[in-house]
């Protein structure tokens, strides 16, 4: 709108010219025409700016809805790429992982179930183990006391409680032991008594034996 007010102007000074105005109005009429001019081409100046800073930012804002509009394709697409990953997984994983817990479920039923034989086994198999082991244990026990010589196995019978004897066997020893300890201590006694007889009778063996 601005830039047909010189227009109307100059149709406004050519009416004032074509009305045979004087001098003196039509010089004022030129100076307010040149004012009219400059001023309008002052602002069509400033409205060229404008409209440049306006076309610069229209073109800058174009750039960046374009980027962004960029942006929002690769990402719309990338949720349709995901979106499809998901029906596929649903349709086809999905089922499968519903298979494998199933079947691992009916193992562990099953495992469940033979567990108590299993343990059961296992403790049979531990006592068969114990039972060897003392087995051997004894066996090798009775080796070592077998190639222990007499005396060793007579002094472990009769003075200690680690022999591996069995209790009776143990009474019948420590018995003839007692038995044998009072009859040499009875011996023992009378010989003693006999030669205190004789010393105090004065009695030489010899002489004794001579008479």
């Amino acid at each position: 709108m601005s830039t047909l007010q010189p227009f109307r102007l100059g149709r406004q000074a050519a009416s004032s010219s074509s009305l045979n105005l004087p001098p003196d109005s039509s010089a004022s009429v030129a100076v307010k025409l040149e004012y009219a001019l400059k001023k309008v081409s002052k602002q069509a100046a400033q409205y060229e700016g404008q409209m440049k800073d306006l076309e610069s930012k229209l073109s800058e804002n174009l750039s960046n809805f374009r980027a962004i509009d960029s942006l929002l394709s690769e990402a719309f697409s990338g949720l349709q790429r995901n979106t499809k990953r998901a029906d596929r997984a649903a349709h086809h994983q999905v089922p499968g992982i519903h298979r494998d817990l199933q079947e691992s479920r009916e193992v562990l039923e099953e495992l469940g179930e033979t567990l108590p034989t299993v343990r059961a086994q296992v403790q049979d198999i531990f006592d068969v183990y114990e039972s060897g082991r003392q087995k051997a244990k004894n066996l090798v026990d009775d080796l070592n006391w077998l190639n222990t010589e007499f005396y060793e196995r007579w002094r472990m019978i009769v003075f200690t409680s680690s022999s591996p004897v069995s209790l009776r066997w143990k009474i019948i020893m420590r018995t003839l032991f007692v038995v044998s300890f009072i009859l040499c201590c009875w011996v023992s006694w009378i010989a003693l008594k006999g030669a205190y007889r004789a010393h105090s009778h004065r009695l030489v063996w010899g002489d004794k034996l001579m008479s």
